[in-house]
C-alpha cells in the first residue's frame, strides 16, 4: 500500500483528493500547512507527496528544497498556472506539475506515470553490501541468495530505500504490516533482529534510543 502525503491548505480539495485516492487503495495524510507537512515529513515516511504552492507558514516551493534531499517524489497542485511557476516547480525537482482545476481521473493518471517512473528506476538497489532485485524480490549478499520471509523482505525494502533515516517503530509498523501499531508491540525489533542476521547487518541497521532504528551506511 503507497503511502502519500497530501499538502493543501483548503480541507475541501484536501478531502477529496484523500477520498478519491483512498478508494484506489492508497493511504492517505493531510496536512494543512508547510509546517505541518515539515514535521510529519521528519516523522513518517511517504511514497508521494502532493504538494500545492500557496500554503501558510511554508509555501510549497520552500517545503521542495526539503524534500528534494529525502528523494521522494512530488506532483505540485497549485492555482498558480504561469510558465515561470511551472519551470520553477519542475527545476526545484518535482516530478509533475497539475493546475487546478483538474480532473481526479487526471491526477490519478499522473501518480500512476510518476510511480511507475519511480518504480523503473528503483528495480535494483544495492545498500549496505546487499543487492535487492524488486522485480523478482530476490536478494543477495554477495554471491550469497538470501532467503527471506514476506515481512523481513517488505522490512529489508523500507530501510534499504531510506538510508540514514531514523524510523519510528509506529511508521515502521504501519508500513509493513499495513496496521495501527499496537502499543507495547515487539513485532518490530523480533523482525530486525533476525533480519539483521540473515543479511549481516548486525551493525549497518541501528537501535536509535526511544525512536526505533536507521540504515547506516
Amino acid at each position: 500500500m503507497l503511502h502519500v502525503l497530501i499538502v493543501e491548505d483548503e480541507k475541501p480539495i484536501s478531502n477529496l483528493i484523500r477520498m478519491s485516492l483512498t478508494k484506489e487503495g492508497f493511504h492517505c495524510t493531510c496536512a494543512y500547512d508547510g509546517g505541518e507537512a515539515a514535521d510529519l515529513l521528519e516523522k513518517n515516511v511517504y511514497d508521494l507527496v502532493l504538494l500545492d504552492v500557496m500554503l501558510p507558514e511554508i509555501d510549497g516551493f520552500e517545503l521542495m528544497e526539503y524534500i528534494r534531499p529525502l528523494e521522494i517524489p512530488v506532483i505540485f497542485l497549485t492555482a498558480k498556472s504561469a510558465v515561470a511557476d511551472r519551470v520553477k516547480g519542475l527545476r526545484l525537482g518535482a516530478e509533475d506539475y497539475i493546475v487546478k482545476p483538474f480532473d481526479t481521473i487526471e491526477l490519478l493518471a499522473r501518480i500512476d506515470v510518476v510511480m511507475r517512473r519511480y518504480q523503473k528506476c528503483d528495480m535494483v538497489i544495492e545498500v549496505g553490501g546487499v543487492r535487492i532485485d524488486t522485480a523478482s524480490m530476490r536478494v543477495w549478499r554477495e554471491d550469497e541468495e538470501i532467503s527471506l520471509t514476506k515481512t523481513e523482505y517488505d522490512l529489508l525494502l523500507l530501510f534499504a530505500r531510506n538510508p540514514r533515516r531514523a524510523m519510528y517503530r509506529e511508521t515502521i509498523y504501519e508500513r509493513v504490516w499495513g496496521e495501527e501499531y499496537p502499543f507495547g508491540s515487539k513485532a518490530v525489533d523480533l523482525h530486525v533482529q533476525r533480519l539483521r542476521k540473515k543479511v549481516g547487518w548486525e551493525s549497518t541497521l541501528q537501535a536509535v534510543n526511544k525512536v526505533g532504528y536507521r540504515l547506516e551506511v
